[in-house]
């Protein structure tokens, strides 16, 4: 039986940007892999946005499939391993389990799923009208989806597709 989790948008937290360093030290620390790139992404790397309060990471490594072999330390330090997660070319790993507080998106280095995610955080970030629409938008579908994430995800689905094209025309060109 799956643990229904309460799908929550609340304001931002001037100390989500703590949270995530405190965590990017943990995963560099732990992982025996040299070339590692660690981002904050998400909205709770966008300052005054709201959001669900889980900090989101994105990992880049040269190869993903170097990921593979530390499920175990992942493990040690507290993440669920996932597997790709129906995102082909990713690893992903969830922390906290109901009460999830960090999930990482592991991607190859410079990979098109790593590039959209650091590009619609940038955008956010340089378009703050955009970024109190969507926190808007997040708020009212939250209140509304009944806790059912697919609700919530569906909720937010054209509003995030049509910025994060934007985002990427805007990123190749800044």
């Amino acid at each position: 039986m799956q643990i229904m989790r309460i799908i929550e948008v609340v304001e931002y937290d001037d100390d989500w940007p703590r949270l995530f360093e405190m965590e990017k030290l943990l995963i560099i620390s732990s992982l025996p892999i040299k070339n590692l790139w660690v981002d904050h992404i998400g909205s709770t790397a966008v300052s005054g946005l709201s959001a669900k309060p889980i900090i989101d990471v994105l990992l880049e490594v040269e190869e993903i499939e170097i990921l593979d072999g530390c499920n175990e330390i992942f493990e040690s330090i507290g993440y669920e391993c996932k597997g790709e997660f129906g995102i082909p070319g990713r690893r992903y790993f969830q922390k906290g389990g109901s009460e999830r507080s960090h999930q990482i998106h592991a991607f190859k280095k410079d990979s098109e799923n790593s590039i959209r995610h650091r590009a619609f955080k940038e955008y956010l970030i340089a378009y703050p009208l955009v970024a109190k629409e969507y926190a808007r938008l997040k708020l009212e579908v939250a209140k509304n989806c009944n806790d059912d994430i697919g609700a919530y995800c569906d909720g937010k689905d054209e509003f995030v597709k049509m910025h994060e094209k934007h985002a990427l025309d805007w990123y190749k060109n800044a």
